[in-house]
């Protein structure tokens, strides 16, 4: 019993100290921005989808490879605007990835190639609404906080409301400890810890409360979608009968473990903050 106990706390000590870590470092790159973010955000989404291609196998052959590639490719385009309409990069990454499937065949089964296209769209393209939420000229240093706010201020609030008051599963099946309580605890802290955050930078964005109420209603929307971004990373650890994705991340596990909900509410919080706000 003592040794369980052991455990139990050093286990949260680590995933304290790698959470605060990790928080610092995202405090450093995010206030510095330009470059320095985009390509950090560029880092962690191959290392993102590199934990998702292991899932599925194609982790180091050709065709996941490829997907690495044309993250950077992607990533390059969003700095120097090399190629206007962004969409053909993925329109020759899947005619890229077709001709692998064929040429190569039976190589690869047919989820495979599709979990190659997936992961370059769920990982990569939702990770860089970090940067672009960055860029918003209305804000946008201020405002991408919000995602987080949105996510980890969520997934936080969530926990602690469930274990004290969650009697009612949300996902029986899928997540059995997540409760209706908490995702309702959950959203609620999310929108009131965004708006003590906005009250308090109101000031330096040159906000009125009006753009506070706005902003925290946003933040609530994206707490609310954050949950089905949590489920759905879920969902496939289930399927495919693993724990975590990685283990880069000390107690925590990998890349999305931490930023599963965050790779849903980054386009969330971009687009309805550059469209009301």
């Amino acid at each position: 019993m003592a040794d369980k106990k052991s455990d139990k706390k050093s286990g949260f000590i680590t995933r304290l100290i790698s959470g605060i870590v990790l928080v610092i470092i995202l405090l450093v790159v995010i206030i510095l921005g330009g470059p320095v973010l985009l390509v950090s955000m560029g880092i962690v989404s191959i290392i993102g989808m590199w934990e998702l291609y292991k899932v599925f196998n194609v982790h180091n052959k050709p065709a996941g490879i490829i997907g690495y590639l044309f993250c950077a490719i992607f990533y390059a385009n969003l700095q120097f605007g090399f190629m206007r309409e962004t969409y053909l990069i993925f329109v020759i990454f899947l005619i890229i990835e077709l001709a692998i499937f064929v040429f190569s065949y039976p190589n690869y089964k047919t989820e495979q190639i599709m979990a190659v296209f997936f992961g370059l769209f769920y990982v990569a393209v939702m990770i860089s609404f970090i940067y672009q939420t960055r860029l918003l000229p209305n804000n946008g240093a201020y405002v991408v906080w919000l995602i987080f706010c949105c996510s980890w201020g969520a997934d936080t609030c969530a926990y602690c409301v469930g274990m004290l008051f969650g009697k009612h599963k949300m996902s029986p099946k899928l997540s059995p400890k997540k409760s209706v309580e908490g995702a309702i605890g959950g959203i609620v802290g999310a929108a009131l810890i965004a708006a003590i955050y906005l009250i308090i930078v109101r000031n330096l964005m040159g906000i009125v409360w009006l753009d506070i109420v706005i902003l925290s209603a946003i933040v609530a929307v994206g707490a609310f979608i954050s949950i089905i971004g949590d489920l759905a990373a879920s969902a496939i650890k289930r399927f495919y009968d693993i724990k975590d994705y990685g283990k880069l991340i000390p107690g925590h596990g990998g890349i999305l473990d931490r930023f599963d909900s965050v790779i849903i509410t980054a386009p969330i919080i971009y687009i309805l903050s550059f469209y009301f706000v």
